[in-house]
């Protein structure tokens, strides 16, 4: 069997840089070399080799985190070198790193997600009156940022105008959000058209974190998850079909993981991720494990449906 000729992308220049270096080597070592002829490209330094290249790649495995990476940048580059490439395409990408239009989508689409407010830099902000209206505690995090950076829990109102300038510091739109107390949980979805919702996964941050905050993330030992998560069969259910109509309302492909919160009985959508982390322990490979993927063969899968969806996508393209 001929090797198929594969690009996989790490780095970048977004915050989340480490993160996506480190899943790089990970995927890396995963990868089934008899099947695969695997050739690294950093983004921020080898985007020209990329471009010369692109006519020898026949598929492309993104494992970026954040701006330039994630939000339909890199995307749209690919479709016009015209490689395959794993997950969400610029529409789905673009929509789903922008929180703000995540929730507007989700409200659209009647997935329910906690109350907020949202402003930009040049906004005049009554920091007092949004302790009013809203109450405490609160949640502030910039409306295009990954792997929680930026992102602050406010319990004192003193603390709310330190809170929105750390958000500004990684983005000009920021999202103020009614903090729910509860049982976070995350669920993952596989396929292009025909979707399988995963194993729901519950997060169990350490004593240390209110929040499954970057530290909580990527910090060995730091957070507990359960796969699967200790919710009933109802609730399981639940939880499925959110992360699957969160997909679907974003407009996505591929793969998706999307982060919830369960409050008593309520299950409320925090976020859906295009490119979730892709380590051998991060949240959704172990998800596909239980499912019955194992890591190399999780990958297998991702590059296959990036190929199957290249194909119907180029019946359209001019010849």
């Amino acid at each position: 069997m001929e090797k198929i000729r594969l690009a996989l992308l790490s780095g970048g220049v977004s915050s989340e840089r480490q993160v996506s270096l480190s899943s790089g080597k990970q995927v890396l070592n995963a990868l089934d070399k008899s099947r695969y002829d695997i050739t690294l490209y950093d983004p921020k330094t080898d985007l020209k080799q990329l471009v010369i290249d692109a006519e020898q790649i026949d598929a492309a495995l993104i494992i970026l985190h954040g701006p330039f990476g994630e939000d339909g940048t890199v995307q749209g580059l690919l479709d016009l070198l015209d490689i395959p490439y794993q997950g969400a395409g610029v529409l789905g990408s673009a929509m789903a790193m922008n929180k703000l239009v995540a929730k507007r989508l989700y409200e659209g689409a009647k997935v329910p997600t906690p109350s907020y407010l949202s402003f930009s830099l040049t906004d005049k902000i009554n920091f007092s009156a949004i302790v009013e209206a809203m109450d405490l505690p609160l949640v502030v995090k910039p409306a295009c940022a990954g792997s929680s950076v930026g992102m602050s829990l406010v319990k004192q109102a003193k603390d709310l105008e330190s809170a929105v300038a750390l958000g500004f510091a990684h983005d000009d739109c920021i999202i103020i959000e009614k903090y729910v107390k509860g049982i976070e949980l995350t669920c993952g979805v596989l396929g292009n058209d025909t979707l399988e919702a995963l194993p729901v996964i519950e997060i169990v941050p350490g004593k240390n974190h209110e929040f499954f905050d970057y530290t909580a993330k990527y910090t060995a030992g730091e957070t507990k998850e359960i796969c699967p998560a200790r919710i009933d069969e109802t609730t399981r259910k639940k939880v499925q079909e959110l992360a699957v109509k969160a997909h679907k309302a974003l407009f996505l492909k591929g793969y998706s993981r999307t982060d919830m919160i369960l409050h008593n009985t309520e299950l409320l959508v925090l976020e859906t991720n295009t490119i979730p982390g892709m380590t051998a322990t991060s949240l959704y490979p172990q998800s596909a494990q239980v499912a019955g993927y194992t890591f190399t063969e999780l990958l297998d899968r991702l590059i296959q449906l990036s190929i199957k969806e290249h194909t119907k996508q180029n019946l359209r393209r001019s010849t």
